[in-house]
């Protein structure tokens, strides 16, 4: 998730910066690497760097194998999307193209059913010639439970902020390394999650997760320090241990195939 922003480094046109309704400022990092973000959010206690902080370390790239075919299920999974079937979701505008489930404008589609922890596979592919401005391009996540974001985003081409790029954990955690491949190719995620554990209204276990981006371990049992959000610290304020699977729409036609989970 990255919103409408103004940019003082000139990545957007006059006329939609002078369209959104509020201004919000980004800079670049200091030593030179072109990432840009933000120097006015709160502190990550647990870190210390701020939330889409432009200094904060990038992950080192990594480049991955070429996109693969895909991954036929296990024969316990649950089938999410089979390239025809949309049954188990509440997929509002979205679409069926050429055997993919495509994002239509902010729509987020929520599965029927809900989870707790899991083993999730998807792939997905953002469009190779997007016609729209940065912040949209190849945006999408992955909204476990609806609340924890994991981001969906062309890494490739634009230096977002390290715990905003394509498999962060969105405004929390950078993925160990960047192994995002350029638009027009199909990329696989590979999720799993174990579910926050509360008792008499209090977090006794936080989520957690380990995570394959192109098979290439980029999260390894890392801790979810609650919801996430845009420039906001995390919170635990919601205390269920299931919820939907979200997939979270950004005004750019994002493509899924082959969408598959086990509940563990």
């Amino acid at each position: 998730m990255v919103p409408t922003v103004i940019v003082r480094l000139c990545l957007i046109p006059l006329a939609l910066a002078t369209s959104c309704l509020r201004a919000e400022e980004l800079v670049k990092a200091k030593n030179g690497s072109g990432i840009f973000g933000y120097k006015h959010t709160p502190k990550l206690p647990w870190c210390g760097y701020l939330v889409h902080d432009p200094d904060r370390p990038a992950p080192p790239i990594v480049t991955p194998a070429p996109s693969p075919t895909p991954t036929p299920p296990p024969a316990d999974a649950i089938i999410l999307f089979n390239g025809t079937d949309l049954s188990q979701w509440d997929p509002g505008s979205w679409k069926l193209t050429d055997g993919t489930f495509e994002a239509h404008e902010n729509e987020s589609p929520r599965t029927k059913q809900e989870f707790g922890s899991f083993q999730l596979h998807l792939e997905w592919m953002a469009p190779a010639n997007f016609q729209g401005p940065w912040h949209d391009q190849g945006n999408n996540g992955v909204l476990i439970h609806g609340l924890y974001e994991i981001q969906i985003f062309d890494s490739h081409n634009i230096k977002l902020y390290p715990d905003g790029q394509c498999a962060a954990i969105y405004a929390q955690t950078p993925p160990l390394v960047h192994a995002t491949l350029p638009p027009g190719q199909w990329q696989t995620y590979q999720i799993i999650f174990t579910a926050p554990v509360f008792k008499d209204d209090e977090l006794v276990s936080p989520a957690r997760i380990t995570m394959f981006h192109n098979g290439i371990l980029v999260h390894h049992h890392q801790e979810i320090f609650g919801a996430t959000g845009h420039m906001v610290l995390p919170h635990y304020n919601r205390k269920i241990s299931q919820g939907p699977l979200v997939l979270h729409g950004h005004n750019c036609p994002v493509r899924f195939r082959n969408i598959w989970i086990r509940k563990l």
